[in-house]
């Protein structure tokens, strides 16, 4: 059957189960637009901005498992593709990103709008190619997706000149077989070597990473943790493969860890960290951090070993696959005293802020409160991120949606249109800083068009939060370039755009809001007034051991 390049890149969408599709058109990738309004089956979700549109299929990814799919023109729209692949990349997030350039004859030549993105964004792919062959185009569409899927995932760009688009070629439906587990490195040695340290622990501690996640390991997690008989920290990126309202759960590790996670560690025989890459956010000095025990490392990647921390020991594989095997030798084991001395330090430190008035922990308290725990959340990157981690309970992957690695403000309103479009019986919720909502705001205007009843919420205190903290702390409060307080309207503007939007000042106003908001079939946005000098609480200083965490108390009581 002979096709177009436009009709093999729909056919080969079709082939790895694409249903939605997130992008913005321009001259270059005319055809494959062309041809993509010929397919209702695949839905397209026009976002106001391409970065948007890579911020959604990511969202649309991590809240699904599936790879997530972008389009975007060349030149200055598949630039502006970059940051959110780049997002993707950092946090192991499977993505396909298509872009169209100017035709094989002009490449090279500066021609109008054309650069070269292949080049751009190749150290911040898995793999990224320019297909200048018709003949070529079905198999490195194939190979893209199967490459964004399997090992660790992460994103793969696709550049596919104009003139490829139109030519034609022989087309042949391919049935595509979804990629095993990684499991050729785990080796019978290694999994011995992890039974023999976990049954010889005394004080072991159990460390989840994002990796537990998109490995879909929770059972085999949760049947672990039975096992090993030990209490249970986690990334950012690792919340929710471990039920986060266990008794044995103490909370994030490092900079904004609790106390008791970060104590805990500090004393530990043995840390299993499970997905996790060892982020300077979690070390903070790494040459003090857990000195005192032994660290055993599951990845499936072997770069991640021994990158960031000398390990003990590791077994390198799919973590779902891994566990499942050190299940297997495992036998019941007893460390209740440990737990009684962990359950103490959660007992004396919990995760405290004042109940007064509006703030960050209030709002996250109280939404968790009215979803029952039930809904998928999405942050921006900033105060209001750490405060929707320590705050909110998840229980469940893949429910909470925020950018770890590279720390995207801007990432979680399109990453939220992506999560609601690819689950519209679920509530999702994107919290937001005032800093962060500026950046792509105009995606309330696809919330509106698509007719999606996220909830935005604004934590707004009229400063870059987080950067006016480290300013207070670190740099004698010399507060440069990080004041917003410039009369800026949100509720309008997002009225303007096609939203409902409340403002409100009060924790019994933001109730009502939120009440409202839950009913409403249509964006809602709800701005909170919050104090400029609101902080997160508990605290690292960077560079200092986690065991030096200080809360507000001890703050006060050392700056006296």
């Amino acid at each position: 059957m002979q096709l177009t390049g436009s009709q093999i890149i729909i056919e080969c969408l079709k082939e790895q189960g694409v249903d939605t599709v997130f992008g913005y058109p321009g001259g270059a990738i005319l055809n494959v637009y062309d041809e993509l309004y010929k397919h209702p089956e695949i839905k397209h979700v026009l976002t106001s901005h391409e970065q948007g549109a890579s911020h959604a299929a990511d969202g649309y990814a991590r809240s699904t498992g599936k790879v997530g799919v972008c389009m975007a023109t060349s030149g200055p729209g598949a630039t502006n593709l970059v940051t959110g692949i780049s997002t993707a990349y950092m946090d192991s997030i499977p993505m396909v990103a298509i872009t169209c350039n100017v035709t094989v004859p002009l490449l090279g030549k500066d021609s109008f709008q054309e650069v070269d993105i292949a080049g751009i964004t190749t150290p911040v792919t898995k793999y990224s190619f320019i297909v200048k062959d018709i003949n070529k185009l079905a198999d490195t569409i194939r190979r893209a997706f199967d490459i964004a899927r399997k090992g660790r995932p992460g994103p793969v760009l696709v550049d596919i000149p104009k003139d490829v688009t139109a030519q034609k070629v022989e087309y042949v439906k391919k049935e595509i077989e979804f990629p095993a587990p990684k499991t050729e490195n785990i080796t019978e040695e290694a999994v011995n070597r992890a039974v023999e340290l976990i049954s010889k622990a005394k004080k072991p501690y159990i460390f989840v990473g994002g990796g537990a996640v998109l490995s879909g390991a929770s059972e085999e997690l949760k049947k672990f943790v039975e096992l090993v008989d030990a209490p249970v920290c986690d990334t950012l990126m690792g919340k929710g493969a471990y039920d986060g309202t266990s008794d044995n759960y103490t909370g994030m590790l490092g900079m904004h860890g609790t106390k008791a996670s970060n104590l805990g560690v500090s004393e530990c025989d043995l840390l299993i960290a499970i997905g996790t890459r060892f982020s300077d956010r979690v070390l903070g000095n790494p040459k003090k951090f857990a000195k005192q025990a032994k660290i055993l490392q599951i990845d499936v990647d072997p770069a991640e070993i021994n990158k960031n921390i000398r390990v003990t020991a590791d077994v390198v594989g799919d973590v779902k696959e891994v566990l499942k095997r050190i299940n297997e030798k495992l036998t019941q084991l007893d460390h209740a005293a440990w737990n009684e001395h962990i359950a103490e330090y959660t007992k004396t430190f919990p995760l405290e802020y004042n109940k007064n008035g509006l703030s960050g922990p209030a709002v996250i308290e109280t939404i968790y409160e009215m979803v029952h725990g039930d809904a998928i959340m999405v942050t921006e990157v900033g105060q209001h991120q750490m405060w929707a981690a320590q705050y909110y309970k998840y229980s469940k992957p893949r429910h909470l949606l925020t950018s770890g690695g590279l720390g995207t403000m801007g990432y979680g309103l399109g990453a939220a249109i992506g999560a609601q479009t690819a689950n519209p019986d679920k509530q999702v919720i994107n919290i937001a800083g005032d800093g962060c909502f500026r950046m792509n705001m105009n995606e309330i205007a696809t919330a509106s068009r698509e007719k999606l009843p996220l909830i935005e919420v604004i934590i707004n205190n009229h400063v870059l939060g987080m950067v006016r903290q480290w300013q207070t702390l670190f740099y004698d409060k010399h507060y440069s370039a990080t004041i917003l307080d410039d009369g800026v309207d949100y509720v309008k503007l997002c009225e303007a755009m096609g939203a409902e939007a409340r403002r409100v000042t009060t924790q019994e106003e933001f109730r009502e809001a939120f009440a409202e908001a839950l009913e409403c079939k249509k964006p809602f946005v709800i701005d909170c007034i919050i104090d400029s000098d609101d902080k997160v609480w508990p605290m690292v200083a960077p560079g200092t051991p986690i065991n030096e965490a200080f809360d507000e108390d001890d703050y006060n009581s050392k700056n006296k």
